[in-house]
């Protein structure tokens, strides 16, 4: 329940944020619907407790790397996005004068 909620406020607010302005706002909002991709993610692959996977005999069931390894490569793409978004942002603040992308120019 706790992990649910996490991911509903993380993609509220990133989406709150990408309806916004300003484009470090929307990298901001990108990043935490990002953010919130990876927590589910995660929660798909079972937060529960599981077995050592290697030693001897598991007592329990071993944990699953594929959410894990899914996890790795959204931080990887996400960080990539936010590079790219903030690099735009700052190119638009230096041409323009602002990074609002509805004002007149």
């Amino acid at each position: 329940m706790t992990a649910a909620a996490i991911v509903g406020v993380l993609a509220a607010a990133g989406t709150y944020l990408v309806l916004q302005r300003g484009l470090v706002r929307m990298a901001l909002g990108f990043v935490l619907l990002g953010h919130a991709a990876n927590v589910l993610l995660v929660v798909s692959g079972g937060i529960h407790r599981r077995g050592v996977p290697i030693e001897g005999e598991t007592v329990g069931r071993a944990a699953d790397p594929l959410p894990q390894a899914f996890t790795l490569t959204a931080i990887v793409i996400g960080l990539g996005m936010t590079a790219l978004l903030l690099a735009l942002a700052s190119r638009a603040q230096r041409d323009l004068g602002d990074d609002d992308l509805e004002g007149e120019s």
